[in-house]
């Protein structure tokens, strides 16, 4: 029983100068950490192909999404929507400030955290988020028509159907 713990000593001896000593000199280290890794085998690779079927399928599916977008930039620049650009520039200023408060890997990490963890929340508590989703969003649309009547049907919209008139 004695001697099983003098190899527990010395062995941890030895693991502690090792690695105070590795890191000391961190080439050796790197040298001797690259080295046993090279020594086990790597798994052979899958076959990593991509069929015709799913590239046609990915294609379709940003090619649509290249139309909606461009549709929604010829509503703003064209079409004069006000509205629409209303809403398009206070929720751009809004991503922007709040980006501003953040650094980028903070956001990143506030929105793997919270796309981890809002679907199990939303799964146990659905029936009370649904009610006060629904109260919130009566509130917001009674403040959107303030709004709208008070302001933006004020607002001159173009004689010319939307469209700018060329000289």
């Amino acid at each position: 029983m004695l001697w099983g713990w003098h190899d527990l000593i010395v062995y941890t001896l030895l693991l502690v100068v090792a690695d105070v000593l590795l890191w000391r000199e961190w080439c050796s280290g790197v040298v001797m950490l690259t080295s046993s890794t090279m020594v086990w085998s790597l798994p052979p690779l899958p076959n990593l192909e991509i069929s015709e079927n799913t590239v046609v399928i990915i294609t379709d599916v940003l090619h649509q999404w290249i139309n909606h977008t461009i549709s929604i930039a010829h509503n703003i620049a064209i079409a004069r929507d006000l509205k629409f650009f209303l809403k398009v520039a206070v929720s751009l200023w809004l991503v922007s400030y709040i980006g501003s408060l953040f650094e980028f890997l903070t956001l990143v990490y506030i929105g793997v955290i919270l796309s981890l963890s809002v679907p199990v929340v939303y799964d146990k508590y659905q029936h009370f988020i649904d009610e006060k989703l629904c109260v919130t969003r009566r509130f917001i649309q009674t403040q959107y028509r303030k709004i709208d009547e008070m302001v933006l049907r004020k607002l001159p919209l173009p004689s010319n159907g939307g469209y700018p008139l060329h000289s």
